[in-house]
């Protein structure tokens, strides 16, 4: 699929724009998202993500206040934190990565679709970002690519964030930077055909026939 499809799913889910399908276990996904199945959703439950979680407040500065404003607005919060994907946040790991999965292939077709885990945006040392620099951190934002070079894919939609000024960016790295470190390691990347262990949500447009 190609960047602009991603983008404009990426966009509308984190702004709430769009309900999400979650595949609630791994038996249920098997037994729904076979291509032969008269019913691909069967197995799967609609959900809307939250929206307007209340981000933590984290001094006085301007640069931080103004990041606080850009995360809120973005709705980092409801891929990044734990719960947020299906409706049920969990306040003590507001933007401290998800353990609920976004699937990236199409689980109408395959039995086991690729997933992806937004991780912990916090600065913890071990699981956040405690390792990163606030150059790094914007480098992500506006091209995408990690700390050590990989390029993420437009689920994040930085895409979009590219257009993002060095200002803002800056900002919404001081933000992330100040907040209080959570430890809260996410799962691995799933790849397309492995079964996932914990429930993913998927996000998608499709065309009718």
């Amino acid at each position: 699929m190609n960047k602009k499809f991603w983008l404009i799913m990426a966009i509308a889910f984190s702004a709430g724009l769009v309900s999400a399908i979650v595949i609630p276990s791994i038996a249920e996904a098997d037994t729904g998202a076979s291509k032969n199945s008269k019913d691909p959703l069967r197995g799967m439950t609609p959900v809307e993500a939250s929206k307007g979680i209340e981000l933590p407040v984290s001094g006085e500065d301007t640069d931080v206040a103004q990041g606080r404003y850009l995360v809120g607005l973005l709705g980092c919060a409801s891929c990044h934190t734990d719960g947020a994907l299906i409706g049920k946040p969990d306040p003590s790991k507001t933007l401290a990565g998800s353990s609920i999965g976004i699937a990236y292939s199409n689980p109408m077709m395959n039995n086991y679709p690729g997933a992806v885990y937004p991780p912990n945006l916090t600065p913890d040392k071990e699981t956040g970002l405690g390792e990163w620099t606030q150059e790094e951190i914007v480098t992500l934002l506006r091209s995408g690519k990690t700390r050590h070079g990989r390029q993420t894919m437009a689920i994040m939609p930085w895409t979009s964030y590219a257009q993002l000024s060095a200002g803002d960016a800056q900002a919404i790295a001081s933000y992330l930077l100040s907040l209080d470190p959570v430890k809260n390691q996410v799962p691995k990347q799933v790849m397309p055909g492995t079964p996932a262990k914990t429930p993913l949500v998927h996000v998608g447009l499709y065309r009718s026939r």
